[in-house]
């Protein structure tokens, strides 16, 4: 069945076609040089590449290996029999197997993550994990210290950028999708590193064969204007419906937004107050079940404790 999604058809196979800062892809090249595979944890924002690096590394070196989507599969009854069903038997290819557990921040570490502490020993022998995660501090520190820690950051952005405009050109084409690269460039630095998320764009725009300046236009372009506004009228009900009505946007950067035009609403007395509370609940963020009702809650103390011009 022909594949349909960007995403999965033109996913990169090994670590050189991976879009990654040169020392980061250096480090994954050696290993694939060496032919041994450690114990990994990759942390980053979402759509860096961290599973696709982790697939690529198991296709360069020929390992078996089964993929674990942690926030779906996380229950420890399920993990412990996929895991042992799967770790406790040879590869047919004769080398190590490999488990990847892709979000495994979203895995209980009361419970699961305690757990998968005791696998990683147990079929180390046979088996070596790959833990990927989008918040390091949701993973419990014994898994730290089992692990080798990789750090998807940016490196330089102006060179991230320029190699994923020849990949999503070269997708584009491949295509046969008509496209202005000046549009191309703006959604890519709109949006970067979250790589998924321009070829996601890409896609879902360019179903009319072509990508211009509307895709600009029909993008979430979040202002926060009037959730300052609703803020300084201290009308509840209004922003909460602002949040709710941008729901779609990472908290993260809600949170960076207000901080990045912070000096054009608010008193400057009140600046350092409002720097604290973004900081709270950004760390907040990384833990809440429900992220909306961590905003709203972020909003309402900044409702309530700041001065605004």
């Amino acid at each position: 069945m022909k594949e349909f999604l960007f995403v999965e058809k033109y996913r990169p196979q090994t670590i050189e076609d991976c879009i990654l800062p040169s020392g980061l892809k250096e480090t994954f090249q050696k290993i694939v040089d060496k032919g041994e595979i450690p114990n990994m944890m990759f942390t980053g924002s979402a759509g860096v590449g961290k599973t696709t690096v982790a697939r690529a590394l198991c296709n360069e070196l020929d390992l078996d290996y089964m993929l674990i989507n942690g926030s779906e599969d996380g229950n420890i009854d399920t993990l412990r029999g996929k895991i042992k069903q799967f770790a406790s038997t040879i590869s047919l290819q004769g080398g190590q197997k490999v488990v990847i557990l892709d979000e495994a921040d979203y895995l209980n570490p009361q419970s699961t993550q305690p757990a998968l502490r005791g696998f990683i020993e147990e079929f180390s022998s046979n088996c070596r994990f790959i833990l990927t995660c989008n918040f390091k501090n949701r993973i419990i520190d014994p898994l730290h210290s089992r692990c080798s820690i990789y750090e998807f950051n940016l490196g330089n952005k102006a060179e991230m950028a320029q190699t994923f405009m020849a990949r999503l050109q070269f997708i584009l084409d491949s295509e046969h999708i008509i496209y202005d690269n000046a549009v191309i460039a703006e959604l890519i630095m709109k949006y970067i590193p979250d790589w998924r998320r321009v070829i996601n764009e890409c896609q879902r725009y360019g179903m009319s064969g072509h990508i211009d300046t509307g895709i600009l236009v029909t993008l979430s372009e979040t202002s926060i204007a009037g959730l300052m506004e609703d803020l300084k009228t201290k009308n509840f009900k209004k922003m909460r419906k602002w949040v709710t009505d941008n729901i779609d946007v990472e908290s993260a950067k809600l949170f960076r937004l207000i901080y990045d035009n912070m000096s054009d609403y608010v008193e400057p007395s009140s600046i350092p107050q409002l720097v604290l509370i973004l900081a709270d609940y950004s760390y907040k963020d990384s833990f809440v079940a429900d992220h909306e009702l961590n905003v709203v809650a972020c909003m309402t103390e900044i409702m309530s404790s700041i001065n605004f011009k």
